[in-house]
């Protein structure tokens, strides 16, 4: 087996690992991104950037490129339901530069962070290159083996950062159980060509469903939104039970995805899971993103989340790093109090605040949500609901110390 050392191994190159990568080679910090995947090209991830991960791109300097990237933009997330429409959250109200939510594809997303990280001697992107588990000491990880184009390799570090989602092979190495709520849908993904000027409410909800259409330029994405498990039940009502609820949200819509989703080949399952680490740390490990707290869609927060781990592990154990240290216990830890109450709440916002939203089986109507009921009755509180979505609690900034400033309390390594 090949072995190589390098001063941090950052395992999965979703937007968690491909920031926090990047930040640290920023800093000085050499840095090898393991992706188990040749391209980024996955349909149906998570596209949303949303205003708080705009500002870190600004704060960088690449804001005008980035946006030079396709994406669409949304100002108002709105709910129809049969009491009528709610504009539930308004990111015109919220201020800043970048007021809005910006649809762009996350293969987009990543190459171009890739690429930024490219610029930088520290780091290094290995593709097709996947984490099979951790290399320990006992209690201690020492770094990861994978398996690579060019066989097997064992990458030794002083800090493994593992972002490779929500099922973690890192996570599962290492013996990080989490604590599992009850996740309140699943997701059926599936696409419909947009007419030119075409424009939809963002969210529509109906008997036993929610529609939500995201705006892909040529096309809608959909999220049809079931209830937790309800997968087999809703295939034995057959392709024409969907297209029907679709035709009901809109018929011109209904008409097209008559001719465009021939079968369910054409619909893609995801399985909502809501999770989050009592501990996201081992010595010489970090969890952040999916792999530390599994999010539900609902709006679009988890690629943001991620993000913001990123910069707040980049900004903390950067420093450590490049003084030739390694991330002790307690530095690992401040990571995990920085991040953990606002992953906390929107947890709970997602899990119960908007429990009513969900739907609870096939035949019952959804509601407009309590929450959407009170912002309706008081609209002003849209621009509080869009700050909490798009910006959140403890927003991060890239700051000083992620240009190498301040050092933290890690231990000495012999690398």
């Amino acid at each position: 087996m090949h072995t190589e050392y390098t001063r941090c191994v950052v395992v999965g190159g979703g937007p968690a690992g491909m920031m926090a990568g990047l930040l640290l080679a920023r800093q000085g910090v050499e840095v090898v991104v393991l992706e188990k995947h040749g391209d980024f090209l996955r349909d149906f991830r998570g596209d949303t950037v949303h205003p708080s991960t705009l500002r870190l791109i600004e704060e960088l300097g690449w804001i005008d490129e980035f946006l030079a990237l396709p994406h669409s933009k949304v100002t108002t997330i709105s709910v129809e339901s049969p009491a009528g429409r709610t504009d539930f959250a308004d990111f015109s109200k919220i201020g800043g530069k970048h007021p809005y939510i910006a649809f762009m594809p996350q293969w987009d997303v990543l190459d171009f962070l890739a690429g930024k990280g490219g610029q930088y001697p520290g780091f290094r992107l290995i593709q097709n290159a996947e984490a099979t588990e951790l290399v320990r000491d006992g209690d201690e990880v020492l770094g990861v083996r994978a398996t690579t184009p060019n066989g097997p390799m064992e990458l030794r570090a002083d800090l493994v950062i593992a972002a490779d989602g929500r099922h973690s092979a890192m996570r599962r190495s290492a013996g990080l159980q989490p604590s599992v709520s009850q996740a309140p849908m699943d997701v059926l993904w599936f696409r419909i060509s947009r007419l030119p000027d075409e424009r939809l409410t963002f969210l529509h909800t109906g008997a036993g469903f929610v529609l939500i259409t995201i705006d892909r330029g040529t096309y809608w994405q959909i999220a049809y939104v079931i209830p937790q498990g309800a997968y087999e039940t809703v295939r034995d009502e057959g392709i024409e039970r969907l297209r029907a609820d679709v035709s009901a949200v809109n018929a011109g819509l209904g008409a097209r995805m008559s001719e465009e989703i021939g079968s369910w080949d054409d619909v893609k399952l995801l399985t909502v899971r809501v999770d989050r680490l009592r501990t996201w740390h081992r010595p010489g490990l970090l969890c952040i993103g999916d792999a530390a707290h599994a999010m539900s869609p609902a709006g679009g927060v988890g690629i943001n989340l991620a993000v913001q781990d990123a910069v707040a592990a980049a900004r903390i154990l950067g420093p450590v790093l490049r003084a030739g240290l390694a991330p002790d216990r307690r530095d690992l830890d401040k990571v995990q109090r920085r991040r953990e109450l606002p992953v906390r709440a929107v947890q709970l916002a997602q899990v119960h605040m908007l429990a009513d939203l969900y739907p609870k089986n096939r035949q019952t109507t959804v509601e407009r949500p309590l929450a959407a009921r009170v912002v309706r009755r008081l609209p002003f509180l849209n621009k509080w609901t869009a700050w909490f979505i798009g910006v959140g609690l403890r927003p991060e900034h890239i700051g000083a110390a992620a240009a190498g400033a301040g050092v933290g309390t890690g231990r000495r390594t012999g690398h």
